[in-house]
């Protein structure tokens, strides 16, 4: 069988990078949460549903490297957060998949949960 893979998605592209970035839960929703204004550490705590501190620290000083957010400290104790440019034209693809998701979100669940009856039935046959 021929490997019919686009260079597109070999292991040192860019566009596999990028996939990683957005694949990443934690990233799309720290990016959809700056999407409308700089926000402080403990803001984007509140605003994002369980995520830690910790995982929002380390996910800030990734966007960070991958030139997609800006730390802007006003005083040691007063630190907001921003989109840059870059980080920027990745809010309408989230939104579109936000947008999908929503219509489609119902689907995938039961879809879901028709598996996981379809293998408890086959567990309980089996024994």
């Amino acid at each position: 069988m021929q490997n019919t893979a686009e260079p597109a998605f070999l292991a040192d592209c860019p566009t596999r990078l990028a996939i990683d970035i957005i694949s990443d839960k934690w990233a799309v929703l720290v990016l959809f949460g700056l999407s409308h204004q700089p926000r402080r550490h403990g803001h984007l705590v509140d605003l994002i549903g369980g995520i830690s501190r910790k995982v929002l620290t380390q996910t800030l000083r990734r966007l960070q490297q991958y030139g997609l957010v800006e730390r802007h400290a006003k005083a040691p104790r007063e630190v907001e957060y921003s989109l840059t440019d870059l980080g920027r034209t990745l809010i309408e693809p989230i939104e579109v998949l936000t947008t999908w998701a929503r219509e489609h979100g119902e689907a995938i669940v039961a879809f879901q949960e028709a598996a996981e009856t379809a293998a408890a039935l086959q567990a309980r046959a089996a024994s």
